[in-house]
């Protein structure tokens, strides 16, 4: 009876999403011609905090949940042309200098722009007695062919001095947290690159079609428990349609595991990542979402070959059933957001991720391995105490030992043996705070962690290394956050920002980090200040 049940859900479910993207496929056809002109920006979380006024306002109801996001002719794009200051100026070298981009062409039929892109930083780590530095020079391009087709495109050549505790993270992963491969493994001075690109096509105001290597963030806060920017950029195809208040995301990847056990053939067993996700805005206030991933291997640990999965690829396939077999190369993960404004630029927010739902141990309360989830609730807002653009942040996050982890190394939830969701992995319990203030071209930002977390004794598999099979848990029942080696987490970090050139982010930087790891085996500290000559949106991560 119940899975008669389930069975028809499913099929009223898929009909539902059926009929949606038929209604977007005929407007694909039959609607007039593009009249926006859309302008992809990068995502980055302290500048899209600029857009906050627009995005929690009670007289609008925009899309915030899917990032990056394109700016069009709606408010967002007005507040990203208020971003360029002293516009009266009307020297061009000032404009050249201060507002646009260093190669910008308008002509009919077409745009192109180009920038040169210095990263630049150097600093000090007291508490290892050890320099800080960064020499990174860029590139980035973009333009439009008509008014459908959009491409972008950034590349970076970089040489770095990490701290201690990011220089171990590479290390272990071979790959630099966030960006590509690390090309000195295991050496103190880190050589690397970072690539990203996006061939854009929108036939009509209502879809957009994107091929390109970059990433994507769901959700509302600073982290996500579903899909964050915190792993190394990979390969995609994204389908993305807006059909009134409905927006739908479907997208396939493809994802590393360079550390995962090798193929039969001597090749890595990488694996295929296909994401769908669903936001609703309900009303002006209220906003729900609805996520779900599968992950397959490209070879199963019998040495099948898979390719690119044609039925899991179909965007009629949402909601899919649950995958709980503990040796089928795909699995899944589900997800929920939520999103509500409490006062005009004030909400609250949440997200839920469920991994290899079992019923009888998810209600019985048992603490099985099997029992997999996390969740989020965090409080955000724009101009605090009426002050324009002090925008503010307080969130709480938490996963369960063993979430995002498989039965192997190949269909965990990961990318280049770094997290797709939370960067503590999974076994942790975090709360912060952030608070930016944009005045001018000056841009200030303090931020402050606490967490906690079980990390593995040798030998034993409590639950925090997503990476780790969850076949060899060192529990089957009673497992809790925070088991294992118990780690208490602080973090503070503040950066004062000269903004000289928004439309590149080039800005003069100064900040200073303060990290303590400690459990009772080792207490490791940074405490390190910077300055640099920055021009990136790149989310480099530091709070880990």
């Amino acid at each position: 009876m119940r899975t008669a049940i389930k069975q028809q859900s499913f099929i009223k479910a898929n009909h539902a999403l059926r009929k949606f993207l038929f209604t977007v496929i005929t407007l694909c056809f039959t609607s007039g011609p593009l009249l926006a002109q859309l302008v992809y920006q990068p995502y980055s979380f302290q500048f899209y905090q600029k857009f906050s006024d627009d995005l929690y306002s009670t007289k609008t109801r925009i899309h915030s949940s899917l990032k990056p996001f394109f700016v069009d002719d709606s408010l967002l794009k007005n507040t990203y042309d208020s971003l360029i200051i002293c516009n009266k100026i009307k020297s061009p070298v000032y404009q050249k200098l201060f507002n646009e981009h260093l190669i910008d062409i308008k002509a009919a039929g077409y745009t192109f722009y180009a920038d040169l892109l210095p990263d630049f930083q150097i600093g000090r780590d007291f508490s290892n007695d050890k320099t800080i530095s960064l020499t990174s020079l860029g590139v980035q391009i973009g333009g439009t062919i008509g008014s459908k087709f959009f491409f972008y495109g950034s590349f970076y050549d970089n040489e770095a001095r990490f701290p201690d505790y990011i220089n171990a993270y590479a290390n272990r992963a071979g790959y630099i947290p966030g960006q590509e491969k690390d090309g000195n493994p295991g050496q103190s001075i880190k050589d690397y690159y970072y690539s990203s690109f996006l061939l854009s096509y929108t036939p009509v105001k209502f879809i957009n079609f994107s091929l390109g290597k970059d990433k994507t963030f769901i959700g509302d806060g600073y982290r996500s428990m579903l899909l964050s920017d915190f792993a190394s950029n990979y390969p995609f195809l994204k389908l993305t349609a807006t059909v009134g208040n409905v927006r739908y995301m479907t997208m396939y990847t493809y994802l590393n595991n360079p550390n995962a056990p090798l193929a039969t053939d001597g090749t890595h067993r990488n694996k295929w990542g296909y994401f769908q996700y669903l936001d609703w805005n309900v009303s002006n206030r209220i906003s729900l979402g609805f996520f779900q991933n599968v992950m397959e291997a490209n070879e199963g640990t019998s040495g099948q070959k898979r390719g690119f999965n044609v039925s899991l690829a179909s965007p009629f396939t949402f909601l899919v059933p649950e995958n709980n077999i503990d040796n089928d190369p795909g699995k899944n993960l589900l997800g929920f957001t939520g999103k509500y404004k409490i006062f005009d630029k004030t909400i609250i927010y949440g997200q839920f991720a469920l991994n290899e739902f079992h019923s009888k141990d998810f209600l019985a309360g048992n603490g099985s391995v099997t029992n997999k989830s996390g969740y989020q609730l965090g409080f955000r807002g724009a101009d605090l105490f009426q002050i324009k653009r002090l925008n503010y942040l307080a969130e709480f996050n938490t996963a369960r030992p063993f979430t995002y982890s498989s039965f192997d190394q190949t269909s965990n939830y990961s990318q280049a043996d770094q997290p797709l969701a939370h960067p503590f992995g999974a076994n942790f319990r975090e709360w912060l705070a952030i608070l930016n203030y944009s005045a001018g071209r000056f841009d200030l930002q303090g931020q402050l962690n606490y967490a906690y977390y079980g990390l593995n004794p040798n030998g034993l598999d409590y639950g925090q290394d997503i990476f780790e099979s969850y076949l060899n848990a060192a529990n089957q029942y009673g497992n809790y956050v925070g088991q294992g080696i118990h780690t208490n987490f602080y973090y503070a970090e503040g950066k004062v920002a000269y903004i000289i050139n928004p439309k590149y982010n080039l800005r003069l930087e100064l900040g200073g980090i303060y990290r303590d790891e400690k459990n009772s085996l080792s207490n490791n500290k940074t405490s390190m200040f910077t300055i640099g000559l920055r021009s990136s949106f790149r989310n480099i991560y530091n709070d880990f």
